[in-house]
């Protein structure tokens, strides 16, 4: 199966997304439909819990399985995937697990999503210094910005693949190379990359991804991604039961990791949900990520192009085409965005209203490969005669 097939095949589309038959959905740098795919795999697991007990032999090997698909995606070893979510939950646990000393000092982007930035804030009442990245425009991070607020004590950085507003596609590799030359850790939040674009975890140390946005799988499961060499030295902030061996579920007076990964999987997993992203994700590796990426590209160009010639203005403007997403956000001067929005949604079309800090509204809109261009220039005609006076 292919992308080609899946746009030209009315009837293939929507058996795979359903939200096609009601929805013209781009907003999927939001919270995504699931795929048909995820449903059936979870409905089955669900049928297969009600009939007998849910943890069976064959759940936990689905789940085994489920951990492996994970790390084909991020190009990883099976042994450095913990199947956990939200994408907070990971950022977390690198937040508290680290030994960070008085003095160390954390740089972050202070105008991410929130969940990559209040973790290192907190970090601040343990003396940690932390350093705020400031670029010239919004969610425009280079790897000279970057690299030119390490110092002699800079213990981590923490960025997202992709910026949640602007849909700037951050230089991870670049950044990710230097900073293991100099020693410094390196955590991304990857929840806006996944499944939109290759990724390569091994350029990073730490990595936290939710699949509820391009990798179209269900809210609350997820990956959380930590290279083998950083897992003795990153302390499992929470403990329980699964994480910590147990024979014969006896408490013991030592607590003792299990391996891998699985050392930050503190208790029962989201086994519906982790079954159901894997469903997701096994479709995206069929049609392959670079293939995908390449569509995507399509989308974003094409929405760009037309909403410019209509007088839309994009946040990110001259954007180089490999820091570009799936992300295209726009606004208007004499346009009423909210009154947009609400014209869209009457048409069944969805996507994002969104702010800058300055209170500045923009439409986000975030297509996925299964759009078509009819789809969006739909979207276009509908916002050329709305929002008007």
């Amino acid at each position: 199966m292919t992308i080609d097939q899946i746009i030209n095949d009315v009837d293939l589309r929507s058996r795979l997304f359903p939200v096609t038959k009601r929805r013209i959905f781009l907003a999927h740098a939001g919270v995504a439909p699931i795929t048909q795919a995820a449903v059936d795999r979870i409905g089955i697991a669900a049928m297969e819990g009600a009939s007998q007990e849910q943890e069976t032999e064959a759940l936990l090997r689905d789940l085994e399985e489920s951990r492996r698909v994970a790390a084909r995606l991020l190009k990883a070893d099976a042994s450095e995937i913990a199947l956990v979510g939200p994408t907070a939950f990971g950022l977390n646990l690198v937040a508290q697990g680290i030994d960070f000393q008085p003095g160390d000092e954390v740089v972050f982007y202070p105008e991410d999503y929130p969940s990559n930035v209040y973790p290192w804030l907190r970090l601040a009442e343990r003396g940690v210094k932390l350093v705020r990245l400031q670029p010239v425009s919004l969610g425009r991070l280079t790897p000279e910005l970057v690299l030119d607020a390490i110092g002699p004590r800079t213990r981590l950085v923490s960025l997202a693949s992709c910026h949640f507003l602007s849909g700037y596609l951050l230089d991870y590799r670049s950044i990710g190379e230097e900073l293991r030359r100099r020693g410094v850790l390196f955590c991304l939040d990857g929840i806006q990359t996944l499944g939109a674009a290759p990724m390569d975890a091994a350029c990073c140390d730490f990595l936290s991804a939710d699949s509820h946005k391009w990798l179209l799988g269900p809210l609350g499961a997820g990956i959380f991604y930590v290279r083998k060499e950083r897992q003795p030295f990153l302390r499992p902030a929470l403990v329980g039961a699964w994480n910590i061996r147990s024979p014969g579920f006896i408490a013991q007076e030592n607590l003792e990791c299990e391996a891998g990964a699985r050392r930050y999987e503190c208790g029962a997993l989201n086994a519906l949900g982790i079954l159901g992203m894997r469903a997701s994700m096994e479709l995206l590796l069929e049609l392959g990520i670079e293939t995908i990426r390449e569509r995507l590209l399509s989308l974003h160009a094409f929405l760009a192009e037309e909403l410019c010639k209509r007088g839309w203005r994009l946040l990110a403007e001259d954007i180089p085409e490999e820091a570009r997403s799936g992300i295209v956000t726009v606004t208007h001067d004499q346009r009423n965005l909210s009154a947009a929005v609400e014209a869209l949604k009457e048409q069944g079309i969805v996507v994002s209203l969104r702010w800058d800090r300055q209170g500045k509204q923009y439409l986000r809109l975030s297509p996925h490969f299964y759009n078509t261009h009819a789809e969006l220039a739909k979207a276009v005609s509908v916002l050329d005669r709305s929002g008007l006076g």
